[in-house]
């Protein structure tokens, strides 16, 4: 888009007269609508109404033309009535008095096309305001298409995570905006699509909004010049003669080829991450935590700075060392050598620490200064080689000749080998990440980062290569720097070696003790000696060290502030700050300062530097492993605009990278490995509150989705056979007994989801449903109960529990048992409601699921009572104290609980409100309550030594004993032994127990004791039948006594009632649940847990409060009772 000026006369005239009507005193006020001048919301513009409005100046969008302050107020109010709802916001600045929504609109604001909307009245930020700016015509929504309407079109700006330029966020219209109805409250919803800013998002917000003046640099400056310089080291002058010496021309080719192979894949693996969306501060740090997830980010960040902040020291310390070499040359040793360095490494430091706060500019500055002198210093090695002097060839530096060339082909190692030499050369080739780590401070990374990395390793590989065959071109192995030793017209037949050629006998050199001090073995000095200028050399040197100094006192900094502003360490918050326009974390620098300070005085880094390595490398192994991990979550999310990477060359690149760790070190790779995976585990285990669409976030959902599609492909079998249970919890935490309960035995071995059916009469509000699902899936997590939460909108609870039924769950993992709690309060409601609750389990029987009902005698809904949080100390610690659930206002939430229709009010546990004022009185708990809180928390509880007694007297097809196995192999289960029970008659008492151990034996499951009941169709006491015809007594049809149509009516009203037929036809069953109930008390008065045959009731023949009365009379004034009934099918098997 134009800027606001390139907008047309006539627009801008209408702007501004727009602007004097709506500021208060429009001479105070700058020119150009500021964001603080208009604090209107636009909900809708009826197209229809303004058409037929057209006479009206406010209906047309372009004339913008608003009536005077002297018109009526009550007209403009009913104008605007019709055309849309302005509300008037709290102006930020404080130049406008806070009105509520419901407040008439301003007098004359009717045009809505020229109003500011903004989304975030109700953002959880804390009343940050957004708008939605158009920069073209200074209005806000502009018709689109020449349409009145607020839909925008595509922008960049609505993809932006943090503040656009201009410092303000840019929100597309929610879809609640476009879509809800005309009464509906407008924009409630803040950040569309639940995009809220993190704290380091709004850190970035805000600095975006504050940069003007921001250094920011171009891809040769930040990238290039960094990275040529970082890698160009030491070694390049006092190393690479050396190891051409020992390994030959061939080999050190080979062995900078190795290394620049490894940084290559490495550079196109960090381009491609780098272009794969914008790229923040941090380095290496921002790129492989973004891409892997913070475990990884979070360990290698950690090591990445503190790598950088040693190698601060062991470059100084080479400096120091190269320094205190000339004042040795020239007898001006200060004390003694080691303490030399130590002080001319402190001084340096302090110098290049000056530099760094000083601000990136100054820093940026020094390391152009440095690489010219350096490229100086290059230029001066190669032109000198060409320079033939006749005083150096005592020294082995002869001119280019193919016989020295020849002869240096091959390798001479000498206590060396290929990898104890590529060791040493391999830091000479890192220092590729030097331009990612300042990302932060680049104009355009995605640009700068490949295009800089990738001609850096070019570059410096060619340098690299052409230093090492020029040298092996020129100078001889071994020289005596005697200008005497030439050869002697005797002994010239018997000379081979290249420097007989030229008449000079070396050979004394491989026969002497202490051999020579010249050539490419013993002079570490030898390109000094070759080079035009030798001075220049040593300026070369001062300038590699400096340079890859200055820069690794800068990465570690910004990688370390990076980190912390990300709080993945909770205690290092204090180095997230940063100061001044750059942002520069001096804190960082103070640290870095410390911990290089520290190593330079240890003066003695040859421990050391093999550890900075491997930690270098082990960064570089995770860029390249985090683009093929990402290749492989096939995400689409992952689409580096940088095409020239693949998958399985960054693996190679990793493992390479991996390989290279163990050659240099195995020690010092083993105690990287160690210390990557203990941070590793501390930053899993701390589970930091982030959330970066990491590619571990996508490969699970990858590798859940192929698993979940071949499990589909597979059918069912007995021996893999798993109670799947769909639990009718309503809210998660309203009954913790019945999820407790069934998480005992679903852990790890079958699917749990918590049902909710929300009913009511309102209409359903299926925004809260979409956030409660997300809030108690969150709530199900933290207090680390394995299973999901799945509410639905049902006009009654048998119509959602029949959703349930058929769509929760996805392919192979679907419930495949229904578990309620029981109807406690059956008999002081509506019959209707006993109705529903019966059909519920005649439904999950015509879907040939299992049915299992818990009972406990004090209930299981605890919802109703205020402040159970603090009483539930248990969940309080594990669900944390961040995370709340809002409870939900029991006079606007009508919505009934899954399995008790009459429940309206869901839990308070965990309620901010409770846990703001920890110190708020709480309503003290009658008896009845504090019982029901207890018994609500006893599967918590470590069960200790009791019995959980099987009545299995009807087989299900074995679910009923199914149960209290995985109970009992439980961690709380343990030490309970299964007692089970079976009905049988007493003539065949012994024959029937040993049938059932032999059975028990064959499925494999331990018992303590087998009983059989030869008694269970006795008849009850009396004063039981009583006492249940006595309860049944109001659900009586009675249709002996009333006419035949009216009990045909009233059966057909009520269809719960219960005939005195059917009561007839199953006076034996009711017998046998009411001497059930005898013998239960009789035998498992003390049981744990009672784990029991649901009765069958067939479907149309039993009333439903008959069937209830079965189930109260079974199973009342026990222990916690399990009603199980399985579907039919075999669940146990004795075959292999």
């Amino acid at each position: 888009m134009s800027a606001p000026s390139s907008a047309s006369s006539a627009t801008a005239e209408n702007a501004a007269t727009e602007r004097d009507f709506l500021a208060p005193d429009a001479g105070q006020k700058p020119p150009g609508p500021t964001p603080s001048q208009s604090r209107f919301q636009v909900d809708l513009v009826a197209e229809a109404a303004g058409a037929a409005d057209d006479k009206s100046p406010s209906s047309d969008a372009s004339a913008t033309a608003p009536e005077g302050p002297d018109s009526d107020p009550g007209v403009s109010s009913e104008e605007a009535k019709g055309r849309f709802r302005v509300v008037n916001f709290a102006d930020p600045s404080g130049a406008g008095s806070a009105a509520s929504p419901e407040a008439a609109p301003a007098e004359g604001l009717q045009n809505g096309d020229t109003v500011m909307s903004e989304t975030s009245l109700h953002s959880s930020t804390g009343g940050q305001h957004h708008y939605h700016y158009d920069t073209h015509t200074n209005t806000y929504y502009l018709r689109t298409f020449g349409h009145n309407t607020i839909d925008a079109v595509p922008n960049i700006d609505f993809y932006r995570q943090t503040a656009a330029p201009l410092g303000e966020k840019l929100i597309r219209p929610t879809l609640s905006e476009l879509h809800d109805e005309l009464d509906k409250e407008p924009f409630e919803d803040g950040f569309a699509n639940g995009d809220e800013l993190t704290p380091a998002e709004e850190a970035a917000a805000k600095e975006a909004a504050d940069s003007k003046g921001v250094v920011k640099f171009g891809w040769i400056k930040g990238v290039l010049v960094r990275c040529m310089l970082n890698i160009w080291g030491v070694m390049l002058f006092i190393r690479m003669s050396w190891i051409v010496g020992q390994a030959g021309i061939a080999l050190s080719c080979l062995i900078v080829a190795m290394a620049t192979v490894v940084t290559t894949i490495t550079g196109l693996s960090t381009s491609a991450i780098a272009t794969n969306g914008f790229v923040r501060g941090g380095g290496a740090y921002y790129l492989i935590s973004r891409s892997l997830g913070p475990e990884f980010g979070g360990s290698i960040g950690l090591i990445f700075a503190f790598a950088n902040a040693v190698a601060v020291a062991m470059y100084v310390v080479g400096f120091a060392e190269t320094v205190v070499e000339l004042l040795n040359g020239v007898d001006a040793i200060m004390t003694d050598e080691t303490n030399d360095i130590r002080i001319i490494g402190t001084i340096t430091v302090i110098l290049l620490l000056g530099i760094s706060v000083a601000g990136m500019e100054w820093e940026a500055k020094a390391q152009i200064f440095l690489l010219i002198v350096l490229i100086t210093a290059i230029i001066n090695y190669f032109i000198g080689t060409f320079i033939s002097v006749k005083s150096k060839e005592s020294a082995g530096f002869l001119g280019y000749d193919g016989s020295i060339m020849w002869e240096n082909m091959g390798p001479d190692f000498r206590g060396e080998t290929f990898f104890s030499v590529f060791a040493i050369f391999f830091p000479a080739a890192t220092g590729i990440l030097a331009g990612a780590n300042i990302s932060g401070d680049l104009a355009d990374p995605q640009l700068a980062i490949p295009r800089g990395t990738l001609l850096a390793i070019l570059i410096t590989g060619i340098v690299y290569l052409g230093v090492a065959v020029s040298t092996g071109s020129c100078i001889v192995r071994d020289a005596s720097g005697n200008m005497n030793d030439t050869v002697s017209s005797q002994f010239a037949m018997n000379c081979t070696d290249a420097a007989c050629k030229f008449g000079y006998d070396f050979s004394t050199c491989k026969s002497e003790k202490d051999g020579c001090r010249y050539g490419l073995h013993n002079d570490f000095q030898v390109m000094s000696l070759v080079s035009g200028f030798g001075p220049i050399i040593t300026a070369g040197i001062f300038s590699a060290t400096l340079s890859s100094a200055l820069a690794s006192l800068v990465s570690a900094p910004k990688v370390f502030q990076a980190l912390c502003k990300d709080n993945i360490y909770p205690g290092l918050q204090m180095f997230a700050k940063g100061y001044g326009k750059n942002n520069e974390p001096l804190r960082g620098y103070i640290l870095t300062f410390g911990i290089a300070l520290a190593f330079i005085l240890i003066a003695e880094l040859n421990t050391i530097a093999p550890i900075i390595s491997n930690f270098f490398l082990a960064s570089y192994a995770l860029i390249n492993f985090s683009v093929f991990h990402a290749s492989l979550a096939n995400s689409p999310g992952w689409r580096p605009s940088f095409k020239y990477y693949n998958m399985w060359v960054s693996l190679a690149g990793a493992i390479l990278c991996c390989v290279v760790m163990f050659v240099i070190n195995w020690a010092a790779a083993l105690l990287t490995n160690v210390i990557v995976l203990g941070l590793y585990i501390y930053v899993s285990y701390k589970k930091p509150d982030v959330n970066w669409g990491s590619s571990t976030q996508a490969l699970t959902y990858h590798q859940a989705l192929t698993h979940t599609l071949q499990l589909s492909g597979v059918e069912d079998h007995i021996k893999n056979f798993r109670p799947q249970c769909l639990v009718m919890t309503g809210y998660p935490n309203s009954r913790p007994a019945l999820l407790d309960l069934v998480h005992s035995f679903t852990k790890n071995v079958g699917l749990m989801i918590c049902g909710h059916i929300r009913t009511g009469y309102r209409r359903p509000n299926f925004k809260d449903l979409a956030t409660d699902q997300a809030r108690y899936q969150r709530w199900l997590l933290k207090n680390d109960t394995k299973g999901f939460y799945t509410p639905v909108f049902a006009e009654d609870l048998r119509q959602g529990s029949q959703y349930l039924l058929q769509a929760a769950g996805l392919g192979r993992l679907k419930p495949n048992t229904l578990v309620l709690g029981f109807k406690n309060d059956w008999r002081d409601g509506d019959m209707m409601n006993v109705e529903t609750y019966i059909s519920m389990i005649h439904d999950a029987f015509d879907f040939q699921f299992g049915a299992v009902i818990l009972r406990l005698k004090e209930g299981l809904d605890v919802s109703h009572i205020q402040g159970q949080d603090e009483l539930l100390s248990f969940q309080e610690k594990t669900s944390g104290m961040k995370d709340v659930i809002v409870s939900i206002d029991t006079s606007k939430d009508s919505d009934a609980d899954s399995s008790k229709p009459s429940s309206k009010a869901t839990s308070l546990q965990n309620s901010p409100a409770i846990q703001k004022d920890k110190k708020s009185p709480t309503v003290p708990l009658n008896v009845s309550d504090q019982r029901l809180l207890e018994a609500s928390q006893q599967f918590q509880k470590k069960q200790g030594k009791g019995t959980v007694d099987v009545w299995w007297l009807f087989d299900d097809g074995g679910l009923t004993l199914l149960i209290p196995y995985l109970l009992t192999n439980k961690k709380r289960w343990k030490d309970c032994k299964i007692r089970v029970f079976i009905g049988g008659k007493i003539n065949r008492i012994d024959h029937d127990r040993r049938a059932m151990a032999t059975l028990l034996s064959k499925f494999r499951i331990d018992f303590s004791d087998i009983t059989v009941l030869g008694d269970i169709n006795t008849k009850p006491k009396k004063e039981h039948v009583a006492a249940f015809e006595e309860m049944i007594e109001p659900y009586r049809l009675k249709e002996d006594d009333m006419e035949q149509e009216a009990a045909e009516r009233l059966k057909n009203s009520e269809p719960w009632r219960i005939t005195d037929n059917e009561l007839e036809l199953y006076r034996a069953k009711t017998n046998r649940q009411i001497r059930l109930n005898e013998l239960l008390k009789e035998h498992s008065s003390t049981a744990n847990l009672i784990v029991m045959s649901l009765p069958l009731a067939r479907k149309g023949a039993v009333s439903s409060a008959l069937y209830m009365a079965w189930l109260e009379a079974l199973s009342k004034d026990l222990p916690p009772i399990l009603l199980v009934r399985g579907n039919h099918q075999s669940v146990l098997t004795f075959y292999s």
